[in-house]
Parts: structure tokens; sequence; C-alpha cells
């Protein structure tokens, strides 16, 4: 055991380094910085590069052309950055990139209140794109999860050829924990598949809609191409509306038909519970307070904390929802997720949104009350 007093936003550029990453560039932003600093000071010790961009438009484009070229990437970003990080977003989607995008949540909206903390980006990063192609969004609620959530984030990333956003926020990111980083177990690294030598290689070939492309890297040896615009497989621009169509069906089922296997949560249903709170990131941690002290009281409730909040862990959802009479979700926004929930939830249940954007933490305390369970 080797505990260690971390924050958060270390332990992502811990878990990035297990991952074999090998290249972040970053501009500075609060509260996601300490990333960019870690990781100045971590990868060029391990034979990586990292890079202080210009910009926050820089910087990711530094890190699809590095993936691209075989490299295992990183970048961080928070707030306003994350909305001049989405023309690239599409290009990463579009030209099936694997790369990690940090976005540590700040107050907005605009500047807002750049030292404080929200949770306000998670339908922003769900939609911020044209046309609404899924995309894998994973969110920790502490800072072991942030570790694990980031390793977990470059395995997806590089089996699906997909940009992945891990939502942390200023008080993850920020806040110290004790945490021993050797007791977190994880999978092994994956490798995105690379086509072999001497075989012949188109840059988005797939058999079906939902198979993943093989890779080769920019300056190997096969010839590559790399478009912003509607294409084939072999990345030659397209115009035929039903060519055009069987890309954006890849695009989109290589990540739902793997919704279930992406499903991350947490959860603690107990028998006979009539209420349900659902939760994320750093506000789960009050929802499971808010749980046990009305558990306390004989109030019966289950819990449900997402990990994973794209694509929708709707198979966890709809389980958790069963019996149910009552759903609380209480966010550090206006409420966002709710929306998933209300899609999912059947007829006649009372789903209450707990929210508050004053930059302060949702307390156990709010819960309970503006949920009515005591």
């Amino acid at each position: 055991m080797a505990l260690e007093f971390l924050e958060g936003n270390e332990a992502i550029a811990r878990g990035a380094m297990k991952a074999n990453c090998n290249f972040f560039a970053g501009y500075p932003i609060t509260p996601s910085s300490s990333i960019l600093q870690h990781m100045l000071d971590l990868l060029p010790r391990d034979g990586g590069i990292a890079v202080q961009a210009e910009d926050e438009i820089a910087s990711i484009g530094f890190c699809i052309g590095a993936a691209m070229a075989g490299s295992k990437v990183l970048t961080a970003t928070s707030g306003p950055g994350i909305s001049l990080y989405s023309e690239n977003i599409g290009l990463a989607i579009i030209g099936e990139t694997p790369m990690v995008i940090v976005n540590v949540q700040r107050q907005g909206p605009a500047t807002g209140s750049a030292t404080k903390g929200a949770e306000g980006d998670i339908q922003f990063t769900r939609w911020c794109t044209s046309g609404g192609l899924p995309v894998i969004v994973l969110s920790p609620a502490t800072v072991g999860e942030a570790y694990e959530l980031t390793f977990h984030a470059f395995n997806l990333s590089e089996r699906y050829r997909v940009p992945v956003f891990l939502l942390t926020n200023k008080e993850i990111g920020l806040t110290r924990e004790s945490v021993d980083l050797d007791a977190i177990e994880l999978p092994s690294p994956v490798e995105r598949k690379r086509v072999a030598m001497g075989e012949e290689y188109l840059p988005h070939d797939f058999d079906y809609p939902s198979a993943v492309p093989a890779f080769a890297d920019f300056g190997g040896e096969h010839i590559t191409r790399f478009t912003t615009s509607t294409h084939d497989k072999a990345a030659f621009l397209a115009t035929s509306p039903p060519l055009i169509q069987e890309m954006i069906d890849h695009y989109t089922a290589k990540v739902d038909a793997a919704a279930d296997e992406l499903a991350l949560v947490k959860q603690h249903l107990e028998d006979g519970a009539e209420t349900l709170i659902v939760s994320y990131g750093i506000t789960s941690r009050s929802a499971a307070v808010a749980a046990r002290e009305a558990r306390a009281i004989g109030v019966k409730v289950s819990t449900l904390c997402l990990q994973t909040l794209y694509p929708v862990p709707r198979t966890a959802l709809i389980s958790a929802m069963n019996g149910i009479s009552k759903i609380i979700v209480p966010e550090m926004n206006m409420g966002q997720y709710i929306l998933e929930v209300e899609r999912l939830a059947p007829a006649g249940i009372e789903i209450i949104g707990v929210n508050k954007m004053d930059t302060t933490l949702i307390s156990p305390d709010e819960i309970l009350e503006q949920g009515g369970l005591r």
C-alpha cells in the first residue's frame, strides 16, 4: 500500500502515463492548468512530448496530428476552451481519430467564475458537433476514479478510434485526497489495431457498420489520407448521398453497438425502495451521504452513480427504475442529464431536479429537502 495525497488533475496525468500516453498539447486555463504542468513534467522524462500551445484551437489540432501519426494523445481544457475545441472535435470524429479530451468544468456561461466549480458542459459535450453523432463521455467522482477512468478513456479511444471525453470539474481536479493508485485494478493497455505490412489499406475500411477500421500511422509504409470533408472508405471526397449516409451510419454504429460494454455505473439498489437518486461526478458524493441519512430514518432509497454519461447507460437506468415512484437527479447546472432520465422513465414516475449554479456544491441536506426525503 502506497498512499499518496493527490489532486484529481495529477491523477489524470498519472492515469494517462499508465495508459502509455506519449503526446500532450494544451493551453493554460483554470482549473485544468495543472494537467498541463504535470504532463510537461512527466512526459519528457518518459520519452514523450508535451507542448504548451499558443491557444486551445492549436492544442487540439496538434493532438489530432500526433494521433494520426500514431501517438497516444491527451489534451485538457476548461469552460471556454471546450467551445474552441468544438470544430476540431468534429474533425476527430470524421477522421476516426483516437484521443482523450479532458474538460475540467467550471462555472459559466462565458468566462463565468473562472475559479469556481460547476458541471455545466454535460449536454454541450454530447451535442457540440453537427448531426448528433454519438460520443463517449466518462465522469469521475473521486481522485481515484479520475485516475481509473482516464486509463479506461485511452483504452476506449484506441479500441473504437474515437475521441473520448473525461468530464471532471474544479472540485475533483484541484482537491487532494489520499489514494493508493497501485491498489486500483486496471486492465492491460489497449493499442489500436494496425494494418499489417504489405496489406492493402483503406483509411476507413469496414465490412459492417459497427466495425472499427484498422489504422496506419502517417509517415509509414501505407499511403494515408485525412480530410475534414465527407469522404468514402479511402478518404476521398464523396458527394453521393447513399455513400455519405453509409459513413455517417458507421460513425454512429461503432459507438452505439458497444453501449452496454461502455456502461460504467456504481449502484446501491435497495429492495422495496420507491425513491432512486441518479447522480454523476462530484454530486454523487453528496447523493451517497443523502441516501445514507435517509436510510437512517427509515426511508428506503436506491442510488445509481453514472461513470459513463454517454452513450446513456440505458439498461442500467431502466433496471434501476423498476418499482420506483420518484427519481431525484441532483446536478450542478440548471438541469441537463435529467433530460436523459426523463426520456427513459415510465409514465407516472415523479422526477425531481435538484439544481443550482451558484458555484457551491449541492449538499446532502439540499438533496434530502428538495427531494422530499425528510
